[in-house]
């Protein structure tokens, strides 16, 4: 390592909520490994990870991941408080690498720092030295859902408040796409003119990707199929999907199958729920499904299967699935931003997308693949019937070529982390624009009192609905 190098190398520290499978953790994977190939030293830590749920570079020794912080609180109490949870989970992780020297130790240059900002200010406490980034995937009190009874409302008010006042004392945000960026402008004015708003595209790895050839290894002896990938969650509207392709004609789905793959966690209820709805409703609409758990039992699909589901696919299938893909049907109306078009699009694969949210900026109408209105089912058959009917292999090849040439140039791994970097650096330039006064640190108190007090007191009118 060159002098110049050296002096260049920071350490820099992630904490991350819960490292399983998703988009921000696959941000937060991808931003961890770009920034270590640029010759700093990462750490990850998160209140859990479970290495049979999780991507491989967080299990494989690609990256340093310490699970902390996950003795005292549990994700939720009797499936609820989850937000609360979440909050005394994050800060009982950053008092146990702070009082086990940990933190010390490492003396990083600078936090990444994702979803949940209610720890910064303790953190800044903590090892003011550092600068923090706040990576915002989208703000949380528009996430939450059921906000329309009054006592919902009460419930949620302390942690919307900590929200914006615990985002202040990042030295830096990013936010994933300028549709976020508005609405994170439109939500919080006044952090908005008080911070600058970075927009850093999540990546995919380009090193490793291939164009498709007659060598790579075709699923279910080529059936011809039409993929989403999705986690199982209502907000992901993958029901659109299912009612699509069952708009097509038996003719037109005669030798097709829709395969519907994604992140599954048994602990999460909804996950489970949905799952079952999709179930019921593909069945309901006379179409045959089968669920497969395993990789083995995903290969080994019967030839009537009409809509496949999937649970949590590894790495090696996902591939294999985008690689011999006809249409990658992604379904989110406004989606923050969208990793799977990107994945997509690098295997040659066109995207049928909402017109709405992250989708719009990644995916080119008409020639990286096509944006329709997720109000209008007929319109997502249409576009169905056009790909596995209508499209001739030139233009395909083409739309497969123009996809893989879009992510190259503006979406891969390297592009992300350079950014990060920036920042970063930058941050590092400043100097901090605030500073801590015992009136600060008595305001974090009191709201963390607050806070937890008219949790309870909302879980309690909750439990008596």
């Amino acid at each position: 390592m060159t002098e110049k190098t050296r002096e260049a190398s920071k350490t820099i520290v992630f904490l991350h909520p819960d490292l399983g499978i998703g988009g921000a953790e696959r941000l937060v994977v991808d931003a961890a490994v770009g920034l270590q190939n640029r010759g700093h030293k990462v750490v990850i830590f998160t209140s859990h990870c479970d290495p049979k749920h999780c991507f491989d570079e967080a299990r494989d020794g690609t990256l340093d991941v310490r699970v902390r912080g996950n003795t005292i609180v549990p994700p939720s109490i009797l499936s609820r408080f989850s937000i609360l949870c979440s909050i005394l989970r994050q800060l009982h992780l950053i008092l146990q690498i702070v009082l086990n020297s940990e933190l010390r130790t490492l003396n990083p240059d600078a936090f990444f720092v994702d979803q949940l900002s209610a720890g910064l200010p303790l953190l800044q406490l903590a090892h003011p030295r550092a600068r923090a980034l706040f990576y915002c995937h989208f703000p949380d009190l528009l996430l939450a859902q059921g906000r329309r009874r009054w006592w919902k409302r009460v419930y949620r008010a302390p942690f919307d408040l900590w929200e914006q006042w615990s985002m202040s004392f990042a030295d830096a945000i990013a936010v994933n796409s300028n549709f976020t960026k508005g609405v994170v402008s439109r939500t919080w004015p006044a952090l908005a003119r008080q911070k600058e708003l970075d927009v850093v595209y999540p990546c995919v790895d380009t090193k490793t990707k291939k164009e498709k050839t007659e060598a790579d290894r075709p699923l279910w002896k080529g059936k011809r199929f039409l993929l989403s990938i999705n986690r199982f969650e209502r907000k992901k509207d993958i029901a659109l999907a299912v009612k699509a392709f069952a708009g097509l004609s038996a003719e037109k789905r005669k030798g097709v199958r829709l395969v519907v793959a994604g992140g599954y966690d048994p602990r999460v209820s909804e996950n489970v729920v949905y799952h079952k709805e999709l179930v019921d409703l593909t069945e309901g609409l006379g179409l045959s499904t089968m669920t497969a758990k395993t990789h083995l039992t995903a290969l080994e699909v019967p030839d009537d299967v009409e809509v496949l589901f999937l649970h949590s696919v590894p790495n090696l299938l996902k591939e294999m699935l985008l690689s011999s893909a006809r249409l990658l049907v992604y379904t989110p109306a406004n989606e923050h931003f969208g990793i799977v078009p990107l994945e997509a699009m690098l295997a040659g694969v066109p995207v049928l997308a909402a017109d709405t949210g992250g989708p719009t900026e990644t995916v080119v109408e008409g020639k990286t693949g096509w944006l329709r209105s997720p109000a209008k089912v007929e319109q997502w058959t249409d576009v169905m019937d056009k790909v596995l009917n209508h499209i001739s292999e030139d233009d395909f090849a083409a739309m497969s070529k123009a996809g893989i040439a879009r992510v190259k140039e503006n979406f891969g791994e390297a592009h992300m982390a350079e950014r990060l970097d920036s920042i970063v650096d930058q941050a590092l330039r400043r100097p901090k624009s605030w500073s801590w006064t015992p009136t600060v640190a008595l305001v974090l108190g009191t709201l963390g009192a607050v806070g937890a007090v008219l949790a309870v007191i909302g879980g309690v009118l909750l439990q008596s609905e």
